[in-house]
């Protein structure tokens, strides 16, 4: 399945209070590659692997996507295996009829707050215009992607993140948001 999308850092984050939210938590294997595009997930209380790469080299915007739904069972089991980790809590907003993803990383990368907006098409992806809350695209950013951003902090990408002018959410900033 194809799929469409944009990712930004935001500069600001809208009222969050009344979205439908989740804990996800996601291993990408192999843990040995830089890279992995193999993901095992945990979406609140739905459970599936998904294969996610670029169908032309150099445009993570435009994803072939392959995902197999799992029982809980078969989670926990491939759940043992050695693979680079990350948890956050994404939030479902609603805005001029577009459903954004926002994404509040925690543990190590707490901090960071990733928004996807996706699309059913190409035609509709290129006439997208980005609210004001948005800050920097980094759709093409690999330091960005999910399976690039397990197993690192926030203090090893700050620098980059910096270099787009963003600056760290605090606890406390997120919380008067909500």
């Amino acid at each position: 399945m194809d799929e469409f999308e944009f990712t930004f850092l935001p500069k600001a984050l809208p009222d969050l209070s009344g979205c439908v939210s989740k804990e996800i938590v996601d291993i990408y294997l192999p843990s040995t590659v830089n890279h992995p595009y193999l993901r095992i997930r945990r979406s609140g209380e739905k459970f599936e692997i998904t294969k996610k790469q670029p169908v032309k080299e150099g445009d993570a915007s435009h994803q072939f996507e392959n995902t197999i739904p799992l029982s809980r069972e078969e989670f926990d089991e491939l759940a043992q295996i050695a693979g680079k980790r990350i948890q956050k809590n994404r939030y479902l907003y609603e805005e001029g009829g577009r459903t954004y993803e926002i994404d509040v990383f925690q543990g190590d990368l707490k901090g960071l707050v990733l928004v996807d907006i996706e699309f059913n098409s190409l035609e509709e992806k290129a006439t997208y215009i980005a609210p004001d809350w948005m800050l920097a695209d980094v759709t093409q950013e690999d330091f960005i992607a999910g399976g690039m951003l397990c197993g690192k902090s926030f203090s090893s990408i700050e620098s980059k993140l910096s270099s787009l002018g963003y600056s760290r959410f605090q606890f406390d900033e997120f919380s008067k948001q909500k």
